[in-house]
């Protein structure tokens, strides 16, 4: 049996840079009380016909494919993570596929929300370890900005997302005490609703009955989200899934060297380093210039990580995300 390992990074994020200020010109809110409650201060959003899901998942896989040194034709494999494809069927995976001029490969898109890259590279990896793949191209990509209710009605959700793109390219290790160690993934769909877009949908409301509909009140189509009750899951659940995946390599928190999660909200990630008595060289955090980018949140933070220099040979990462679902997970690896 074979491990994977990140042979390459790569991330992209629009220029058009919105402040708290800015959305204070559009909503009853203000920079004071966005940062205090997220910490956020500013996100991307597209500029609607220059960016999309598909598009920025391009631009940052071209980046972790040169940087990987992998050839096109070396890569076996898709993945792509995302809650926000550019069509409702099919996925952006065969359109990353097209644009970027690869072979007939297997394109996988999956949906689970912030948790997404987490569930991406977790299946990536067992591909690999069973020696069916070589080369995986994992890429994250998320366009929430048109999605979102941008009026007073919507401000408790609106302002804590952004857009952005994450790719990784996951390579065979024969040395298996290195790359991925492990990796953890739960769901508990009971509080499905509790993070939600519900329409549309075939189960409920489609298309036809909003349009049938009319209704200017309908927010069934935004994002729903009740914020304390995330919260409170959101630190339990980060908290035992780090924790199952250190017990499941024999590691103590003392050897993490740095611990990314989902960039979902601040005071989350605090309330995590706190809880394990991390240093803040051990917790990076980056959601203060991008808000929360979903499944695009992890790598978008991991390449900058690594860009900055804040991960060396030998460290021990640990990955961790909660979301929408409700799903979550780890990933233990020897970098």
């Amino acid at each position: 049996m074979y491990h994977s390992k990140i042979s390459g990074l790569g991330f992209y994020v629009p220029d058009n840079v919105v402040t708290n200020d800015d959305l204070s010109k559009i909503m009853d809110t203000n920079d004071e009380w966005i940062q205090e409650r997220t910490g956020i201060k500013e996100r991307r959003h597209i500029i609607r016909g220059e960016d999309t899901t598909t598009s920025m998942g391009v631009k940052a896989a071209k980046i972790a494919i040169e940087r990987s040194g992998v050839a096109n034709e070396a890569i076996d494999f898709i993945v792509f993570a995302t809650i926000s494809p550019d069509y409702y069927f099919p996925g952006p995976g065969v359109s990353l596929q097209k644009e970027l001029g690869l072979s007939t490969i297997g394109a996988l898109d999956i949906r689970n929300q912030c948790s997404g890259f987490i569930y991406a590279i977790s299946i990536a990896d067992q591909y690999i370890k069973t020696g069916m793949y070589k080369n995986i191209l994992v890429v994250a990509s998320e366009v929430q900005s048109l999605g979102l209710d941008m009026t007073d009605r919507g401000r408790g959700v609106s302002v804590i997302f952004g857009d952005g793109a994450g790719a990784a390219m996951l390579s065979r290790e024969e040395d298996v005490t290195k790359g991925i160690l492990s990796t953890h993934l739960h769901s508990e769909g009971e509080h499905a609703k509790e993070l939600a877009v519900l329409a549309p949908g075939m189960g409920g409301r489609w298309v036809t009955d909003i349009l049938a509909d009319n209704n200017p009140e309908d927010e069934s189509y935004f994002p729903h989200m009740n914020g304390q009750f995330v919260f409170k899951n959101a630190v339990v659940r980060f908290s035992e899934v780090i924790n199952e995946g250190l017990k499941a390599n024999n590691l103590e928190v003392s050897d993490i060297d740095l611990l990314i999660p989902h960039q979902a909200n601040l005071r989350i990630s605090q309330f995590i380093q706190q809880k394990f008595k991390l240093t803040d060289d051990q917790v990076f955090n980056n959601i203060q210039k991008y808000g929360n980018t979903t499944a695009a949140s992890i790598p978008i933070a991991l390449t900058e990580a690594w860009e900055q220099e804040k991960i060396k040979d030998g460290d021990t990462l640990v990955l961790a995300a909660f979301g929408s679902g409700f799903t979550w997970g780890s990933a233990i690896i020897k970098w």
